[in-house]
This record gives C-alpha cells, structure tokens and sequence, in this order.
C-alpha cells in the first residue's frame, strides 16, 4: 500500500509541473494579459517583453506554454485581442527559428478546425485560422518551408468562401504571401494550387487581382504563352476582354461604397495597361465608355480617384490628354452638383491626390501639366478648383514661373475654346449667345486676379521677390491704367487685351490689389537667414531684402506710369490739383526717408507708410481724399517743426488761431478709419501708436465724442454713413470682416485676408445654387409682401379702395342689391385699370417702407462698425499712455458706454462692441500696473469724480454694471494715493518702511473718502435691493487697509442693525474679513484693537440674543456667519490674551442649542462646537444603541417601494391559519434563501416563492413563467397578488 502511494505521489507531479512552475512566475503570465488589452501600445510592449524573457530564460516548458497560449488566443472573441495574439506568434516564430513552421500549423489546424468546433464558436474559429496564417507569413520564414505555403494557400482558398465573416482578407493574405516567396516556389508549389483562382480571374475583383500581383511577381513564369492557357488570353487588356474587367471594376467600386477608397486592383490595372502599352484603349473603353455609362455615384467615384492615383505614373501627353478629357468634364460636374448640401464631396480627395503629386515630383513640365489642366476645367469660364487652392505650395520654381505666366496671358487674352468648359443644364437653359461669352470671360478674369492674389498670399509657397512685385505691378497697371502703346521701361504694356477690360473687372482689380497690398504689409523677409533671426528678434514684415517697404516701390512703379502719358493711359486720370497733391506726397516721404536716415524711428516709418497708402487710395477715390492728403501733409510739417524748436515756448495766439497738430491728426485718422480697408485701419493703428505721446485733451475727447451714443445722429456719424453710400454692400461686407479679425494679430490678419476675398470666388462657383438661391429669396421676398400688405393695410389705403370701388358701382350695398354680374366688359376693364393702379401704388409704399428700414439698419451696422474701430485707438493709447492724467478723461465715457450697452440691443455686433469696451477697462485701465502717479493740481477734481461714481453706483439697477463704477472707483483712490514711499525711497530701514506704507495714502482725502465709501456701505446694509455686494467691499478693505480702519466700526453696528438676516450676516463677513488682516491688525495696535474686540463681542452676543424658534434657511445662513466671525474672535482674544469679557458671548451660545434643532453634522453645527471647544465645551458623543434593537427590525428594510400600508391591506387574505412551527422554520431558512436567489434575480422574482419551501422548491419554473403570461394582460391585478402573498406569508 506504501508502494502504490509512492508511485501515486511520483506520478501526479509531471503534468502539473509547468503549471506549477508557471503559477509562481506572475511576470510570465501577465505578458498575455497584457496581449488581450485594446491598448495598442501596450500590446506591442508585451511582445517585445515576452520574446526578451524567453530568450533570456530559454526554458522548454515555458516556450510550449507561450505557443499553446497564442495559438488559442488566436481565435479570441475580443476583435482587438486577435491581432495581439497573431502579432506575438509570428515574432516568436522569427526568434526561436528553431521551432519548424509544420508544427505551428498543425496546432492552429488542430485548435480552430472548422469541422469540430461548435457552431457558436465557428466565427471565431475562422478568424483563428486567418490570423494563424498571418502570424506564419509575419515570422519572415514562410519562404523557408514551401509545404507549409501550399498548406497556407490552401487553407485561405477554403476561408475565402465564408466572405460574410471575413470578406476579402483571405484573397489579401494570398497577395500579401505571393509577394513575399520566390518565383521558383511560386512555379513548383503554388502554380498548382492557385490554378483555378487565376483561370477564374475576371469573376471576381480579388481573383484579378491576385492574378495581376502574379504578374507583377513572377513575369517569367506567367508568360504570354502560360497566360492564355490560363485565362485564354495572351494579355489581360484587349478588346475582348475590357467589358470584363468593366463588369468586375464595377464590382469592385460597389464593394467599397462605404469605404470611400480607391479598390487596388483598379490602380494595378492601370499600371499593367501602361507596361502593356494599352493605356489608350483601357481609359477609353473601360473608363469613359464603361464606368461612365452608370448612374453619378461609386463607379464614378472609382473613375474620379484613379485619375487622382495615376498622375504620378502617366507621361506628360498622357497628363495632358487625361486632364482635357470626359473624365475631367465628369468630375467638373461632380464638383458642382456637390455643392448643395448633404451631397458627397470627391473634391478635398482630389485635392490630396494632387498635392501629393506635386510634391513628390520633382518634373516641373508635369507640374505644370497638372496645374493647368485642373485650371482649365471651367463651369461657364469660371475654373472649378478654388482661388485659394493650396496645393500650388508645392510647385517648383519653374513650373510656378510658368504657371503665372500662363495665368497673365489667358487673363490678357482669354481663349474659351481652349478650356475645357461645361454647363449645367439650369445655366443652358436660362443663359444664351453673346452674354454669355461675356459673362464667361468676367468671370473667368475674376478668378485669375484671385488666383494671383491668393499665390502672393501664401507663404507656403516659394517665391522670388521679382515674381511677387511682377505680380503687383499687372494687377495695378490693368486696375487704374491701360496700354495706348509698347514701351521698353513698363512690361504690362506689351501684352495686348484681346477683350477690353470692362468696369466690373476693373472694380475686381482694383479690390484685390488692395488687399494684395495688405498681404505684402505682412510678407515675411525672403532671405535665408530670416528664420534665424527670428529665434532673436521680431522680424520686420513688409520689406524687401533692401529694407524698403513693398508699397514704396509700387508708389515708385505708379509714379512711373503717371510720368509716361504716351505710351500708358489712366483709366480715371488726376485732375491738377490731385496731380499735384500726389507729388507732394512723394516730397513728403523723401524728406521723411531723409531724416530717417538720421536715426531710423518708428515714428517715420509709420508716417511714410500712411502717405504711400492715402497716396495709393488717391487711384481709388481721389475725390474724397484729396483734403486728407493735404491735412496730412501740413500735421507732419507742424510735427517736424515743434520738434526741432521744443526748447521754444508756443505762443498763446497762435494756439488759439488753429487747432493743435495732434488733433488734426485724429482726426484724419478717424476719416481713414471709415475707409472700408483693414490696410488702412492696421496703418491708422500703427500711426496712432506712435503719436500717442503728443496726443492732447483735444484730440481724445473727438475720440470719445465718436463712441457717444448721444451724438450718433449728429455730423460725426454722417461721415461712415456717406461712405457706406459709395459702395454699400461691398464696403459693408469687408467692414464686416475687419469686424471678425479685430483681436487677432497681424499676421494672422493677412493670412485670412485672402480667404476673406476669396468668399466671391467660392460663390461664383455655385451656380446651380446661386441661381436656386435667388428664385427663393424672390419667392420670400414675394412672400414677405404678402404678408406685409395682410398686417399693415392702412386706413387710408381702405377709404382709396372704397373710393374706386364707389365711382365704378362696384361696390355692393343693401338698397340695391347689385353685384359684379350687373357690369358690362368695358365697365369691368376701368375697374381692373383703377385697381391695378391703386395696389401697384400701395406696393411701392411698402417697399419704400421696408427699404428705408433696410437703409437704417445698415447704417447702425456701419456706425457701430466704426465705433469698434476707434475702440482700436482708445486701446492703443490706454496701453501706450497709461501713466498719462489724459487717461483720467477715459473713466467715464467707458463708464457710460458700458451702462448703455447692458441696456441696448443684443444683437452680436452690439455684444461685441460691449465686450471689448468693457475688457479695456476692466483688463487695461483699472488693473493695469501701470497708473498715472503725479496727480498735481488735480486732487480736488479727483475727489469729485469718486463722490460722482459711488453716488452713481448706488442708483444704479444693475450689479454687473455697478461692479464697474466700483471699480473706477478703487482706481480713483489708487490714483489719488500715488507711489508707495517704497517705490520712491530705498533708503528706509524696514520697519520704519512697512510703518509707513501702511499709513500711506498719499492725495488722498481720507475723511472725505471714508465718508463716501460708509455712505455706500450703509446704503448696502439699509436697503433691502442694492446694486452693491460685500464682495466689493471686501477689495476695498484689502487693497486699502486705511479706508478698512475707517469703515471697520460702521460694518460693525449693522451685525445688528442691517435691514434684514441677509445684511446682517454679510457685515459679519465684512468685520471679519477686515480682522483677518494683517495690515488692519497692525493699524489697530493696542486699546484700538481692544476696544474693537469688546465692540464686536457685545454685538454678536445682543445678535444671538435675539434669535427666535425658526428653521428659516436665510436666518441659518447668518447663524453661520455669525459663528465664523465668533470662532475667530474667541480664539484671537484667548491666544493674545486680551481684556475681553467672554461670558455673556458664551452663555447666548449655550443657549443656541434649545433655539434652533441641530442636526448630528452640517455647516452650522460644525462651526457651532468649534466655538464651543474654545470655551472648554465638548461636542457630546453620540453612543450608538441600537445593537440591540436590530433582530425586531429586520423585516423593515424589506419594505420596498409597491407595498401596502396596514390600512390598505385586504383582510380576508388572513383567513388560512398555517402552524406557527412551519412559519418558525421558514422564517429562519428564508434570509439564506432570498440572500442567495437576489444574486441572479429581481426581488419581484423573489417574492412569489415564499409562501412554503415545497413550493419553492418544486414549482420555481412555472411561477416564473405564469407571471411573464399574465404580466402584459393584468398588470394592475398581478402587481396586487405578489404583495398579498407576502403579507399573508408575513402574517402567518
């Protein structure tokens, strides 16, 4: 018997001894964990950990189990598992190469065999024989071993069937295999095997294309002779086979409807027609005629990215005769039906396509190809690619040359019947002849301007200085000049117009060259060195590598033309008097160089900058900027002037003869600003900014008169409705766009710039909707009128009806019964006549109504507009000047504004203008470090100002705006008080400097102060609404200590004395606060601290005194602060061992306890034995009793929602008397029971089984199924059932 044990106990170790080892080892098994995780890059890290430990520990068992686990995993109902597990066997199949791929394969074969598993397992079972045969091809080996390929082969040809679980991933594996094994194991083993699969080739997409990866593989085994024993044919394209390959590429463009990709066998197929020389033949036949003979979608979509796919393979003729195709002409349309709305977009993947092109070739005469080819594909002349088409980046230097120049000259000559041009069938039909011949070239001249604007634009894109100021000068020559004859000295004169230049266009030009010229304000230096430069320095933008400012050169250029009237015309030449202020403009900016020369000042550099922009605006409307040119030039005369003789005093006469030099400015700057240029508003800004130091009184308050609305109606306004009058819808949209970039920085202005110009252009696209678009406003529009005429039908409108109505004995009236029958023709033609002429008039009318509406909305938009833009300036000059006393003037007009604006409209524009007045003052004026510090005579008026506000801010509705007064009041003060003396004087010790600045408030008034501010704080305390908040009185106590001393003993007297609970509390807050800090503490040294102590404790006692029985939640609140302020009293007075007298405090507080219920934990409480614990006072312990108590409640918790009251219970259910030892014995059984049944079901499960354990135990099915019967039939009556039976059960 020993014998038999021995052997036992030898005997069980062995097949326990890997598990045993491997459950000692955790770090082991948690690299399989970790395979199983979706985390990818965990995933990837076990790998890598599992193959080092196996290689490290080189232990037989260890590297048997890793197999067995892998293989397993490899058919993981977890998607992401699967990978993970495929992932590792194959590394582990690479590093351990010892281990023959055979024996691998039989363990998958023997683990997922599709015959054995069970059928819910199937799924799984397939995708564990598909990653089993990746992780073999993954391990690099498979080459190694052609048996083991066949075997693979095989078992994906058999997978391949079941397409509904892994669609073509077994055809995938396949290709993925072919391209890794040589050609001799392809022709011995292989060619056998996949025999069927390549004769079968044109059935279905993924057998082409395993066939034409066999081809592009093995050339030299599947030769033309081999080929057509295969497929019966020598070469896969040819006449009789190209509608085979249409039928299965239309297969394949369904099959990846949703993937939104590009199938690979279309492109393999287009690479074998290019070797086989049939390119021709397989575009024509296959593509054109095959695919394009579907309905607009996939097969389309297929055609559209194979021509996107083949760019980089195709020749430059091929390029050329593709891109001027029916292919292109498809996608043209394509790209304008899809403008609409929830339509599928092919365009930003054709835009991929090219720009990978483009930047990945390196030929420029195929870049070139492509660019023109996709620009010349026009709908109605204008080119479907936008203005603003991005991928130009990409370009070399000599295919972007070329390009540009092909864009000048089909702007100069305009050859329609070289583009490839369609229509859409809405524009054939609503557009004929010789208009639209010309609208074709307009619009095809507008998008050339664009497109030249938008390539200057770019900073992406590389580009010569010569290129960008070619670019400039073509724009401006055909926006302001034409050609009378050619001349040496000016280029744009050798190019002749084929079609003159119409005033639509010109109006183009000159739009884009104004914004072309903003964009090279803000061209980066072209140098190399620039980049490294700017790790250092802020790099200068609008130079040249020269250091001269782009519009320099062309006010050089234009003077140029301007000088050479023979050969060149201006299309709105200068009359004398212009002519002669732009000479001096150009005297003015030479002697501005001069002296810059000197020393280089931003000062010059900004004022050169706004004569060559007034001066290039003097092309554009001469008229109204011919007297800002000329005040222009006589301020910097007057400003160069004071500041050669600034030793000299100025004369009061001439003071008061003209108005200061600095004022002018404004206020030609002012006029400039009304300009709808961002140019121009970002050159006032800069202007502005270096004119802030000499800006007067004068000159801010015309600022300030521009925001007041009070003045909106008066002449300042006029000047920005005028303006709007010129050119209202455009002025007004790039007044809108100035409005959406105002907070931006420069740079990032220019940039969007262009894609605000480019806006048109992406409209003029969208034909089909524009024209949609306008059949539907005029519907709206009719709709509207309609509507208009039913509402505001005037009286006098009805007296004027009743009128014609009269005169034709129309209208029908008791006496004589007549009606309409009784009129003859000629009679009924003269009503008809009236009635027309009476509603046509009354038509007008309304009109005239709404138009005029119309008109006065615009200009509020405008005059806002404007506002927003001086907003600019205040800005500029509050953070340039904010030491300055000028800023002083700025309090209350902001002030005034902001109140305004909470009360006004809420329209965005409105908002905005809110926002941004209210953040300069908030963020640049009253928190700024930077203040003005020498108040000078100006103590008294100061004074005023704060008394002004505090009473304003008391009278005020609004908290949020009373928020604001409040704080231009603490900015008053903080002015008032000047440097601390620790700014001024270092020379201090550092207690005499602390001492000081505590008590330092230099100008100001601390009676008179104090004495407005405790006006305010009895204002908040006294009244039940006020604008004011304690908060706002907690920053005045922080920021100045000295006016908290003075306001400390009036926070104080309302603890009891506030108008309600809520005040009262909130002068705890105030008093307790103010005893919190440091610096009040030190100011209060001594009796003073003293005596406040004793007066804030008489105080909270008479305040608890006079507490009442209540449960109000506002009266709790101030309970809590009330005891905050007492716990901090208590413990300052007991740690600094003052003379306070603490007794009547703490008799009130014991008291507290029969006044208000406490709770065992909250808030009051917990504050409430903090102040008790200082006086000896314990919190008492509550001892827990009811241990005892918890067997008789025990059935309490059963009670759950649905049952009973004893009231509501039937009582005839009672009458069954059961025994009482039955009862006994369920009653003991049936915790264990139910604890054990709750974990799998509802306690409404449950309860139906408790009346006997018989029943329970025999009958548990058909209760539970009798309940799902009768449960949707009688929900009411069953609900009532279960419960009774519980009851009974319970009673029994």
């Amino acid at each position: 018997m020993s014998v038999e044990m021995v052997e036992v106990s030898v005997k069980t170790p062995e097949p326990v001894r890997p598990t045993g080892i491997l459950q000692q080892n955790r770090v082991f098994l948690d690299f399989f964990w970790d395979l199983a995780k979706p985390d990818q890059e965990v995933r990837l890290k076990a790998v890598e950990n599992l193959i080092h430990y196996l290689k490290t520990n080189n232990k037989a068992d260890e590297l048997e189990y890793t197999f067995k686990r892998l293989v397993d995993g490899l058919g993981h109902t977890r998607e992401t598992a699967r990978p993970g597990f495929s992932l590792a066997l194959g590394q582990v199949l690479s590093a351990f190469e010892d281990i023959s791929l055979q024996s691998i394969f039989d363990r998958i074969k023997e683990k997922h065999n599709l015959q054995t598993v069970k059928k819910k397992l199937v799924r799984n079972a397939m995708f564990g024989n598909l990653f089993g045969v990746l992780a073999l091809h993954q391990s690099g080996r498979l080459s190694k071993e052609p048996l083991v390929v066949l075997r693979c082969v095989q078992l994906l040809q058999s997978l391949s069937q079941h397409r509904q679980h892994l669609k073509d991933l077994p055809t995938k594996t396949m290709m993925d295999i072919l391209n890794e094994i040589p050609e001799e194991v392809f022709e011995e083993v292989l060619l056998g095997a996949l025999q069927t699969d390549l004769a079968s080739a044109f059935r279905t997409p993924e057998q082409l294309h395993l066939l034409l990866v066999a081809l592009q593989r093995f050339p030299q085994t599947l030769k033309p002779k081999k080929l057509k024993k295969l497929v019966g044919f020598s070469t896969i394209i040819n006449t009789d086979t190209i509608p085979k390959l249409t039928e299965v590429l239309k297969m394949a463009a369904r099959s990846v409807k949703k993937e939104c990709v590009l199938p690979a066998v279309a492109l393999d197929l287009l690479k074998l027609s290019l070797k086989e020389d049939s390119f021709q033949l397989f575009w024509n036949k296959a593509i054109i005629n095959g695919m394009f003979k579907e309905q607009p979608g996939p097969t389309h979509y297929l055609s559209f990215r194979l021509l996107g796919s083949a760019l980089p393979f195709l020749s430059v003729a091929q390029l050329k005769e593709v891109l001027s195709g029916e292919v292109m002409m498809h996608y043209g349309e394509h790209v304008i039906s899809a403008q609409k709305p929830d339509r599928f977009k092919l365009a930003p993947e054709m835009d991929v396509y090219v720009s990978d092109f483009l930047q990945g070739c390196e030929d420029s005469e195929k870049q070139l190809a492509v660019m023109v080819g996709f620009s010349s594909l026009t709908n109605q002349g204008y080119p479907v690619v936008p203005s603003v088409w991005k991928v130009v980046q990409h370009l070399q230097p000599a295919a972007l040359q070329g390009y540009m120049e092909w864009l000048k000259n089909m702007f100069l000559q305009p050859q329609l019947d070289k583009l490839l041009d369609f229509s859409t069938r809405k524009q054939k039909d609503s557009h004929e002849g010789r208009e639209q011949g010309e609208n074709a070239i307009f619009r095809l001249r507008k998008w050339i301007v664009s497109r030249l604007a938008s390539i200057i634009d770019n900073h992406q894109v590389k580009k010569q200085e010569e290129l960008i100021m070619d670019v400039a000068r073509f724009v401006f020559f055909h926006a302001f000049f034409s050609a009378k004859k050619a001349s040496a000295d000016i280029v744009e004169t050798k190019g002749k117009l084929s079609v003159p230049l119409d005033d639509k266009t010109r109006g183009v030009l000159v739009n884009s060259f104004f914004g072309l010229l903003l964009s090279m304000h803000h061209l980066p230096p072209n140098d190399e060195t620039g980049e490294g430069a700017a790790v250092n320095q802020k790099r200068a933008l609008g130079l040249t590598s020269d250091g001269t400012m782009w519009i320099y050169h062309l006010v050089q250029y234009a003077q140029v033309l301007l000088t050479q009237p023979k050969s060149v015309q201006s299309s709105q030449p200068f009359s004398p008097e212009q002519r002669q202020a732009w000479d001096s403009m150009l005297e003015s900016v030479a002697n501005l160089k001069k002296k810059a020369k000197k020393g280089q000042t931003a000062e010059s550099r900004a004022f050169q900058q706004l004569f060559l922009l007034v001066g290039m605006h003097l092309f554009k409307a001469p008229e109204e900027l011919l007297d800002v040119m000329k005040d222009l030039q006589n301020c910097v005369d007057k400003a160069q002037e004071k500041k050669t003789k600034k030793k000299k005093k100025k004369q009061g006469t001439e003071q008061e003869e003209e108005p200061e030099w600095v004022e002018v400015m404004v206020d030609i700057l002012l006029s400039l600003l009304s300009q709808p240029s961002r140019h121009m508003r970002q050159v006032c800004k800069t202007v502005f900014s270096s004119i802030c130091p000499h800006v007067t009184a004068g000159a801010l308050t015309a600022m300030l008169d521009v925001l007041d609305a009070e003045r909106d109606d008066e002449e300042d306004s006029a000047v920005v409705i005028t303006d709007d009058d010129t050119n209202k819808t455009g002025k007004k949209k790039q007044k809108e766009e100035d409005d959406d970039e105002e907070d931006e920085e420069m740079e990032d202005d220019k940039s969007d710039e262009s894609d605000d110009d480019s806006d048109e252009d992406e409209e003029e696209e969208a034909m089909e909707d524009e024209e949609e678009g306008e059949e539907d406003e005029e519907e709206e529009d009719e709709e509207m009128e309609d509507e208009e005429m039913e509402e505001e039908v005037d009286q006098n409108f009805r007296l004027e009806l009743m009128k014609v109505l009269q005169q034709q004995n129309a209208l029908a009236t008791e006496e004589d019964g007549s009606s309409d029958e009784d009129m003859d023709d000629e009679a009924m033609m003269e009503l008809d006549k009236s009635l027309a002429a009476l509603f046509s008039e009354q038509k007008k009318k309304t009109q005239a109504k709404k138009d005029e509406k119309t008109k006065l909305k615009k200009e509020r938009a405008l005059v806002r507009d404007f506002k927003i833009k001086v907003l600019d300036l205040i800005e500029v000059f509050v953070a340039r000047q904010a030491g300055s006393p000028l800023v002083l003037g700025l309090v209350e007009p902001l002030l005034n504004i902001i109140d305004r604006g909470m009360s006004s409209g809420s329209d965005q524009q409105e908002q905005d203008f809110l926002r941004r007045t209210a953040d300069i003052f908030r963020n640049q004026l009253c928190r700024s470090k930077v203040y003005c510090r020498t108040v000078g005579d100006r103590q008294e008026e100061l004074h005023d100002l704060l008394e002004k506000l505090m009473t304003k801010t008391q009278k005020l509705s609004d908290s949020s705006v009373c928020l604001y007064y409040f704080s231009a009041s603490l900015y008053v003060v903080k002015v008032l008080r000047g440097a601390t003396p620790s700014e001024t004087k270092k020379d201090q010790t550092a207690e005499n400097s602390a001492a000081s600045e505590l008590r330092f408030m230099g100008n100001v008034d601390v009676d008179r102060v104090s004495s407005i501010f405790r006006e305010a704080l009895t204002s908040l305390m006294s009244r039940r609404k006020s604008p004011l908040t304690a908060q706002m009185f907690i920053d005045l106590f922080t920021r100045f200590p000295v006016l908290c001393v003075s306001l400390v003993d009036t926070a104080v007297q309302h603890i009891i004395s506030g108008v309600r609970e809520h005040q009262q509390g909130q002068a705890c807050v105030l008093v307790l606060r103010a005893m919190q800090s440091r610096e009040v503490q030190e100011l209060l040294r001594g009796p003073q601290w003293t005596e406040l102590c004793v007066k804030v404790t008489g105080q909270l006692a008479v305040s608890l005194q006079q507490l009442g029985p209540t449960e109000s939640k506002v009266v709790k609140e101030k309970v809590v602060k009330t005891l905050e302020l007492c716990q901090f009293l208590v413990k300052l007075v007991l740690q600094q061992k003052l003379s306070v007298e603490l007794e009547p405090l703490q008799k009130v507080l014991q008291s507290l306890t029969s006044i208000i219920t406490f709770k065992k934990t909250g808030k009051l409480e917990d504050t409430y034995w903090a102040v008790m614990k200082h006086f000896g006072v314990m919190k008492p312990k509550v001892e827990k009793t009811k241990s005892d108590k918890e067997p008789e409640q025990v059935p309490a918790p059963k009670k759950k929602k649905g049952f009973l009251p004893e009231t509501k219970k039937r009582k005839k259910r009672n009458k069954p008397i059961l025994e009482p030892a039955a009862d006994n014995s369920t009653s003991t059984n049936a915790p264990q029971a139910d604890k054990g049944q709750a974990k799998k079901k509802h306690d409404k499960k449950t309860k139906q089984k408790r009346p006997a354990d018989g029943a329970t135990a025999s009958q548990p099915s058909p209760a539970k199924k009798s309940k799902t019967q009768s449960e949707s039939k009688t929900s009411k009556k069953k609900k009532k059932k279960p419960k009774q039976k519980k009851v009974g059960g319970g009673q029994m």
